[in-house]
């Protein structure tokens, strides 16, 4: 475990801040002013990581990354969600948080679409501090394939892992993990996950990396690997993101068992 411990990371969806829908990149600015009015109080070790949205599936599926390499794809790819990662970080720092960018394009390698290395030094001393990094999907140089695109929802676990974090927030366009009538699914467990994955998705607009079936999975695995409980919560009923911030279990609990 990390010195740098009770570290919280909160993942805030593509489809929370962008019209996912879009084909050019749409970013929906007041939603993240009210995000980042959420995240201000808080004084704690955070990392922010958010998703592409329209700012990278469309342009991925354009240029079919996920299939092969192609290296104007992969600057398209990656000046679109660079574009996205400006945004919220100049509305953080906007409203108070010490918000810095960190590309994983300039500190990841993925071998055959997993991350295989990445450099945290800077954000360790970041989090010392009182800095918060915000990470996002991106396209990373991939040693098998060239690059590859990780998903923030693959880069949370990794962070999580080689820091110690103590709590992990996801926040989606969803109220958690939804049964067949549209219930919140409390807890998943590597227990129950077969009788509930009948239930879980994909996701609504252009998304490379999963959906909602995605997210499930690799926090499952993180459980599997560090004893870390994620909380899946819908990011876009306003006081969510701050309640989960203080310390409130919402949405559905994802762990070990």
């Amino acid at each position: 475990m990390s010195s740098t411990n009770d570290i919280t990371i909160l993942k805030i969806g593509g489809s929370v801040i962008t019209d996912k829908n879009s084909k050019d990149g749409l970013a929906w600015e007041e939603e993240i002013v009210r995000i980042a009015r959420e995240i201000s109080g808080f004084e704690g070790k955070l990392i922010i990581v958010h998703g592409a949205g329209s700012f990278g599936h469309p342009q991925a599926k354009r240029y079919a990354l996920t299939e092969r390499f192609h290296a104007e794809g992969a600057v398209v790819t990656h000046k679109a969600v660079k574009s996205l990662n400006r945004i919220v970080v100049d509305i953080l720092d906007e409203e108070g948080v010490n918000a810095i960018a960190v590309h994983p394009m300039g500190c990841t390698v993925a071998k055959d679409g997993r991350i295989s290395e990445m450099y945290l030094g800077s954000i360790r001393l970041m989090l010392e501090k009182g800095l918060v990094p915000v990470l996002h999907g991106d396209v990373v140089m991939d040693t098998e394939k060239g690059v590859s695109i990780v998903s923030g929802d693959q880069v949370i676990p990794y962070l999580a892992t080689a820091l110690g974090a103590s709590r992990i927030g996801v926040g989606s366009a969803a109220n958690g993990v939804l049964d067949d009538k549209g219930n919140t699914i409390p807890v998943i467990t590597s227990g129950n996950f077969e009788d509930v994955k009948r239930y879980i998705g994909g996701s609504a607009g252009t998304d490379v990396t999963g959906g909602m079936l995605g997210k499930v999975l690799e926090m499952l695995e993180l459980g599997k690997a560090s004893s870390i409980t994620s909380y899946i919560f819908n990011a876009t009923v306003a006081g969510n993101v701050s309640s989960f911030l203080n310390g409130e279990n919402i949405g559905t609990a994802i762990k070990d068992s």
